[in-house]
């Protein structure tokens, strides 16, 4: 990772629908090694993919929560299980397996309302086998909301 690598990805992360020749011009590269370096960057699973962000109030999706869950047993089959489950919801944006709190597992939904959330919560979420406590905690306001990583922890080194 050099230092033109470090600022395509800036570039990237700030607007992922820049052209290559877009990208090139503000890196200082001819679009040709520009390509490469963005493949190669791909390839090593550091760009993993490109995706597009929706604004979810306009879009009715108004009700953000946190969701703490822990498990009745800790067991590699009970988590698998669980993740499974909680994958196939479109509600969750999130899942983290969590230590240093009450809880096993935190999630992050997005719905359009309260309504939703308490039918998510009792059709879906409790019903998943070995689902024990449920905290939820509802997000007032985002104050900060990125999607870029910070860069600048990132050593240098030459690109061969």
């Amino acid at each position: 990772m050099d230092k033109l690598d470090k600022r395509i990805l800036k570039e990237l992360q700030e607007d992922g629908r820049l052209t290559n020749a877009e990208l090139a011009e503000r890196v200082g590269l001819s679009a040709t090694p520009c390509a490469r370096r963005v493949k190669q960057l791909e390839e090593e699973g550091i760009i993993e993919r490109h995706a597009v962000l929706l604004n979810a109030s306009k879009l009715g999706l108004k009700l953000h929560a946190l969701v703490q869950i822990s498990m009745d047993k800790h067991t590699p089959e009970r988590f698998e299980h669980f993740e499974a489950e909680v994958n196939k919801y479109p509600e969750v944006i999130e899942l983290m397996l969590i230590t240093g709190q009450s809880a096993d597992y935190l999630l992050k939904l997005v719905l359009p309302d309260m309504e939703h959330y308490h039918d998510f919560l009792l059709n879906k979420i409790t019903r998943i086998e070995g689902v024990a406590d449920v905290h939820s905690s509802f997000i007032m306001r985002s104050v900060i909301d990125k999607t870029s990583l910070p860069l600048g922890y990132i050593p240098e080194t030459g690109r061969a």
